[in-house]
């Protein structure tokens, strides 16, 4: 199937456009158009297939049950939640506010918020393509064992008094009742396709635009930077090349789906694996706009918190899989 995209991007690129094959402005519009409908037809599958499987799915009780059994198997089902929910940051805010209104524990709210923009289906499917399943299956486990190990500090420093007053006092105030849950009728398929087609239109229309612009920006890569220029400054895999990789990332703004093209070009330069990962992992969890729309349900100091613990992470998460992949 993915030869179908490399067939319509040769015919685009070279034969309806003109441009040389070898160029550097033919190879970034053929990596362009090749990955840009590539990724919107993976988008639209697995939305919608994940949203046909979520429309009967009760978010009252998966909240009590997440709130209600052992705290270290609610971050590891807060954190898989997050990692199977086709979530952008400004769409997991508000199953955030829906976590804290019901007086689930911070930190496993937090495992969640931390897991959804890092790993999506899009993405696992395309690194197989990129890197193979070894990789790919290290990225899926520290992508939820930042989740974890975020929302076990989180509880530990009590991180819900640093929440904004709203979002506190809905957290203090939460009740949880023993009585029966009111479980909504059964679906037909007819409700759960029109579910499935409002929760995919809202989600590209929150999406799309970063995917031309991390696909953009991939293009852009690949085309136009000199082949040595990232292997010379952040591929010879100096220490400090990874905490610079990650502070590098934190300008940019890209969702799950929208870096992988940004992650092949890097790959292709040259860049060390490790180093590719944490720079891709910063510019998804750790960019301003990130914040800005954190900063609805957290204060200052909570926002500074978790964007050194994010850091940290990436950095060590950079180091470690730069180690693994040169053994």
């Amino acid at each position: 199937m993915l030869s179908i995209f490399t067939k319509l991007a040769d015919w685009l690129a070279y034969s309806v456009f003109g441009l040389v094959p070898d160029s550097k402005l033919g190879g970034a519009v053929h990596f362009f158009i090749e990955d840009t409908t590539k990724i919107f037809f993976l988008l639209v599958l697995m939305i919608y297939v994940i949203a046909l499987i979520r429309a009967s799915l009760n978010i009252e009780r998966v909240r009590d049950y997440l709130a209600k059994n052992n705290k270290f198997f609610g971050y590891l089902m807060g954190s898989t939640f997050g990692a199977i929910t086709p979530f952008c940051s400004c769409s997991s805010i508000p199953v955030f506010l829906g976590f804290t209104s019901a007086g689930i524990p911070v930190g496993i709210t937090m495992s969640f918020l931390l897991t959804s923009p890092l790993i999506n289906e899009v993405a696992v499917l395309l690194l197989l393509s990129l890197v193979g399943w070894e990789i790919t299956i290290i990225y899926v486990l520290v992508g939820m064992a930042i989740g974890v190990a975020g929302g076990v500090f989180l509880d530990l420093i009590r991180a819900e008094q640093f929440l904004q007053p709203f979002a506190l006092r809905a957290y203090q105030t939460a009740e949880f009742s023993d009585g029966e849950h009111n479980i909504s009728a059964k679906l037909s398929f007819r409700e759960r396709h029109d579910f499935a087609k409002v929760e995919l239109l809202d989600i590209l229309s929150r999406v799309w635009k970063w995917v031309f612009i991390g696909v953009g920006l991939g293009a852009a890569l690949h085309g136009f930077v000199p082949d040595l220029w990232f292997e010379e400054n952040l591929g010879s895999g100096q220490w400090w090349s990874v905490p610079m990789a990650v502070l590098a990332g934190i300008p940019l703004y890209s969702n799950a789906t929208g870096v992988i093209p940004v992650m092949e070009s890097l790959i292709v330069k040259g860049l060390p694996l490790g180093t590719t990962l944490a720079f891709c992992m910063s510019t998804v969890a750790a960019s301003f706009p990130e914040f800005i729309l954190l900063k609805q349900v957290m204060t200052w100091k909570l926002l500074a918190i978790i964007f050194i613990l994010l850091l940290t992470s990436f950095t060590i998460i950079g180091w470690l899989i730069n180690i693994i992949y040169m053994l």
